[in-house]
C-alpha cells in the first residue's frame, strides 16, 4: 500500500481545558479528494491548523509525505486556502499574486506566466474586463476568493488544503472551484477540504471523515461509508399537486422510518420489513403524480444527520472549528 499523503494518529488538542480535537486518527490517501466534514465548531479548522504546523497537538503524531513536521521538509509542497480570507485590498490583483508566488519561490517570468494562465482559467481576464489589473477591493467576494485560491496553487503544490472553500460563493464561482479541484486530482495531486455542505462533499470526494465535538464519527471511501450505513432508501419526485393523503402516507412510521422532505423531492428510509412496492401502490392510490421512484444509496446528508444530528455541537466550540 502506498504511503498516505497525511497520516494522523491519536491527535488531541485542547484550548483552555476544552478539547477541540479528541484522539483523532485518519489517513488521507495520495491522489484523492478527501473531505473533512462536520458541523460548525466540530474541530475541522483546528485539525487543518495542526496539519500545517500553525498550532501543535498536545499529543499524537501527524506525518505529511512521510515527514513528521513541515519545519523539517519542503513546505512548498503544500498549498493552503484558509477559512479566514485575507488579501491586500489596495493592491492590484497581479501584484498580490506575484507577491504570493515569490513567497513560495516562484519568481520572474515563470510567476507571470502562471498568473496569466490561472487568471484566464478562472475567468478573471478576457471579455470586457481585465480583473488582474484591478485593485482587490474592486472585486466581488467570489472573485477575491478565486484570487486567493490562485495564490494557493501558483507553486504547483502536491497537497492542496482548502478550509471551507465554498463558503459564500455563488453557483458560478463555486462551480469554477469544483472544476479546478477535479483537475487537480486528475493531475495526481491530493486535495483535502473541510466543509459542512454535504452536497459538495458527495459530488467531489473519494473518501471522507466526519467529525463532531472533536471526535471521529466515521471515515472511509464514500462508497464504503454508504454501503455500511445500511437500510433501504428511496428517492421520490412528485408532481406539483400533493394532497393531504400523500402527507399522511409519509407520516406513517410503520412504512417510513426517516423522511427528508423537500416538497417535490423526498428522500426516504423505509422502516424494517417495509415494502417499496406497497409504498408505491399507496402513493398511486392516493393520486400522487410520481416522476421518480428509485431505490438509492443514502445521501451523505442523510448519513450526516443520522450519525451527527442536526445540532450536536457543544457550546463554545465555534471558535475552534
Amino acid at each position: 500500500m502506498a504511503e498516505p499523503a497525511i497520516d494522523i494518529q491519536q491527535v488531541h488538542k485542547s484550548f483552555d481545558g476544552h478539547a477541540a480535537v479528541r484522539n483523532l486518527s485518519l489517513q488521507v490517501p495520495r491522489g484523492t479528494v478527501y473531505g473533512l466534514l462536520g458541523p460548525n465548531g466540530a474541530g475541522k479548522t483546528t485539525t487543518i491548523r495542526m496539519i500545517l504546523d500553525i498550532i501543535e497537538p498536545d499529543s499524537g503524531t501527524i506525518t505529511i509525505f512521510g515527514q513528521s513536521s513541515i519545519r523539517g521538509r519542503d513546505g512548498n509542497r503544500i498549498g493552503y486556502l484558509p477559512e479566514e480570507r485575507g488579501l491586500y485590498k489596495k493592491m492590484q490583483v497581479r501584484r498580490v499574486l506575484r507577491f504570493l508566488a515569490e513567497l513560495k519561490g516562484v519568481r520572474g517570468g515563470d510567476a507571470d506566466k502562471r498568473i496569466e494562465l490561472w487568471l484566464e482559467r478562472l475567468s478573471l481576464t478576457g471579455g470586457d474586463k481585465d480583473w488582474g489589473s484591478a485593485r482587490v477591493e474592486e472585486l466581488s467576494r467570489g472573485m477575491q476568493q478565486k484570487v486567493q485560491f490562485i495564490g494557493a496553487l501558483l507553486h504547483e503544490p502536491d497537497l492542496v488544503i482548502l478550509d471551507e472553500p465554498f463558503s459564500g460563493l455563488d453557483p458560478m464561482n463555486a462551480q469554477a472551484l469544483k472544476d479546478t479541484i477535479v483537475d487537480l486530482r486528475r493531475d495526481g495531486r491530493t486535495v483535502i477540504f473541510s466543509t459542512h455542505l454535504m452536497e459538495n462533499a458527495e459530488r467531489l470526494c473519494d473518501a471522507l471523515c466526519i467529525i463532531a465535538n472533536g471526535e471521529k464519527v466515521l471515515d472511509g471511501t464514500v462508497a464504503a461509508v454508504k454501503a455500511e450505513h445500511g437500510g433501504q432508501y428511496l428517492a421520490i419526485a412528485l408532481g406539483e399537486d400533493r394532497s393531504a393523503a400523500i402527507d399522511d402516507i409519509f407520516a406513517d412510521r410503520s412504512v417510513i422510518m426517516h423522511l427528508d422532505d423537500s416538497n417535490r423531492t423526498v428522500e426516504i428510509e423505509l422502516a424494517p420489513n417495509a415494502s417499496p412496492q406497497l409504498l408505491l401502490r399507496r402513493l398511486i392510490d392516493a393520486g400522487a403524480v410520481i416522476e421518480r421512484f428509485e431505490l438509492v444509496q443514502p445521501s451523505l446528508h442523510r448519513i450526516f444527520i443520522d450519525t451527527v444530528g442536526a445540532t450536536d455541537v457543544e457550546p463554545g466550540m465555534s471558535g475552534h472549528g
